[in-house]
């Protein structure tokens, strides 16, 4: 099974998330940012990732170190439970809408990080939630987990719903890229035989 733990202590967080990338989609979420689990249960259910992430941070000040600290502490923990990429599809992509709200999201398990975010929110908070962490726990994932990464909200006009079609449609691409391929066996999908 390709799971991972990985745990992420600094001065202004702590957090442990452990994953399989072969699960059912079951999540337990603590992070102290209620908006943030609830876009975390999306990558689990919508990838079938069994997800389990535990944060404290420093809320007191606001939530930019917990949201940030945890997409870098996801990146390390899906790396490592990718470990060699022997055998898997590489590449995933997924539209998902919601009502009026429609976002692709495309993933290349390449080990360059690179992220293109074209997102519009059409208001600055979702409820407490300020909707710029989005872009910095992207940001820490791709830097950390060694993918590329597109993201672009197509079309929205409620926040929450441009929000959640981005998460469900990640872990969707999530999900197809990190499937292993029977065609492939234990062969690196890249013409220079790493990523």
């Amino acid at each position: 099974m390709r799971t991972a733990q990985v745990s992420r202590n600094t001065l202004e967080t702590e957090i442990t998330v452990s994953l399989n990338l072969d699960g059912s989609g079951t999540s337990r979420l603590a992070t102290g940012v209620p908006f943030l689990d609830h876009m975390l249960d999306q990558i689990a259910r919508h990838g079938l990732i069994d997800l389990d992430i535990a944060a404290k941070g420093d809320l007191h000040i606001d939530a930019h170190h917990t949201v940030e600290d945890t997409g870098i502490t996801l990146g390390q923990a899906f790396a490592k439970a990718l470990a060699d990429k022997k055998g898997i599809r590489r590449y995933g992509h997924a539209y998902v809408p919601l009502d009026e709200a429609l976002s692709r999201v495309v993933i290349d398990l390449s080990g360059r990080p690179g992220l293109e975010y074209h997102v519009d929110y059409t208001r600055a908070r979702i409820g407490d939630f300020d909707v710029d962490l989005f872009l910095e726990f992207f940001r820490g994932f791709v830097n950390h987990a060694g993918v590329t990464l597109h993201i672009d909200n197509l079309r929205g006009i409620n926040a929450h719903h441009q929000a959640e079609t981005i998460f469900k449609a990640f872990g969707r691409a999530l999900r197809m890229a990190v499937e292993t391929d029977a065609r492939l066996g234990d062969v690196t999908p890249s013409t220079k035989g790493a990523l």
